[in-house]
């Protein structure tokens, strides 16, 4: 039985805004915090919305606010810098078509989608600090206000300070060699792609773009450099290109991570929104069944094995787009075989027709007996 009914939600990004639409479903209330001082509304660049993050989205009713925001992508054409097409892969049978979003609308979509249901997000609220009592957390933030409940959730990004507080040894994101520059264009004056995403191995940097059916489009390049490049390098830098390989500790206490603040995959796994959306209705579900320490364990029991196996995938084709001479001619060679085996029907269902069974008890679930993943938490509270 649930011993939570009040949560602190730390992060107004994607995990944030559905951890406390799923809290909310659950019957916790749940206030978000965010550390700027409105919603990110034209920030960030493009990403996409698998059909495993559409489900998560469907599981709390909030699938359809972000459909209509989002552009369907049914397939993604891989290419050579020759421009020889190497591979094009499509959709899952049975499931939605993957859907392009520019961040920013998709920040803005789930946090009108919550305050909708009238769910409070405070801004100007960095967190510095949490304490926690026999029955309580208490957040302490930047400026000198702070707030209590019976949980805080740590929805606040790669670069987590609700993370070093449940672990001061906790990793730091890791580097991958590669900066992402990209650029949003309402009128690129070329006919649309088709819905499909071309991306291209180039001899230096991969590529990527799609055109939509108004002439809109975008455009992504991930850039082999060292050091990684900051704003003050290039003006259409989106960032350097980071993951965390594995975050040993999740929760302490009253706290837990969610999103990218516990599993931070690399922007190439196109799964980090979806993934931070499932973790975040995940971890709503473990809370509304069991005490808040069991919930945390079984949380992490069930998302642990899952987010760290797509790291690494995503690691991977990290290596392969920054590939040097050598690599890159045996790449062009093996890419058409890997993407037929991969292509045949079932072979991705673990990663993107995964499904939340909200209905189930937390701790019941045949999923949760097959991770066969003991947690690794922090000291319970």
């Amino acid at each position: 039985m649930t011993d939570t009914s009040s949560a602190l939600v730390i992060g107004g990004g994607i995990a944030g805004p559905v951890a406390a639409m799923a809290l909310q479903k659950a019957g916790i209330q749940a206030t978000v915090y965010e550390a700027y001082d409105g919603p990110a509304a034209g920030a960030g660049g493009g990403l996409t919305i698998a059909p495993n993050g559409l489900n998560a989205l469907g599981v709390i009713g909030a699938a359809e606010a972000v459909q209509r925001i989002g552009i369907p992508m049914p397939a993604i054409v891989i290419e050579s810098w020759t421009g020889k097409q190497l591979a094009e892969f499509g959709g899952q049978p049975g499931l939605p078509d993957p859907r392009f979003a520019w961040r920013g609308e998709l920040h803005a979509t789930l946090h009108d989608e919550a305050a909708r249901r009238g769910i409070r997000t405070q801004f100007g609220k960095r967190l510095e600090d949490a304490d926690a009592a026999a029955e309580t957390v208490t957040a302490h933030f930047a400026d000198g206000t702070h707030a209590s409940a019976d949980i805080l959730i740590g929805a606040d990004g790669i670069r987590s300070t609700v993370r070093s507080l449940i672990d001061p040894a906790a990793p730091q994101p890791r580097y991958a060699g590669l900066v992402s520059l990209a650029a949003r264009m309402h009128d690129t004056g070329l006919a649309p792609t088709g819905g499909k995403m071309h991306m291209i191995f180039g001899k230096r940097a991969f590529f990527g773009y799609a055109v939509f059916d108004d002439g809109s489009g975008g455009w992504f390049v991930n850039l082999p450099h060292q050091p990684p490049m900051t704003l003050a390098d290039a003006l259409l830098v989106v960032g350097p290109m980071e993951d965390i390989p594995t975050v040993p500790a999740w929760s302490n206490g009253r706290m837990v991570l969610a999103g990218d603040a516990a599993h931070a995959t690399s922007p190439s796994s196109g799964q980090g929104a979806s993934l931070a959306a499932e973790s975040a209705v995940q971890l709503a579900r473990c809370l509304r069944d069991l005490p808040h320490q069991q919930a945390f364990a079984a949380y992490e029991q069930l998302r642990r094995p899952r987010v760290e196996k797509i790291i690494k995938l995503a690691a991977r084709t990290n290596r392969d787009k920054a590939a040097g001479p050598v690599a890159r001619i045996s790449r062009d060679l093996l890419l058409p075989v890997m993407m037929k085996v991969m292509a045949k029907p079932g072979r991705m269902a673990w990663q993107f027709g995964y499904r939340i069974d909200w209905e189930e008890r937390a701790g019941t679930m045949p999923e949760e007996s097959r991770t066969g993943a003991a947690p690794r938490s922090g000291a319970p509270g």
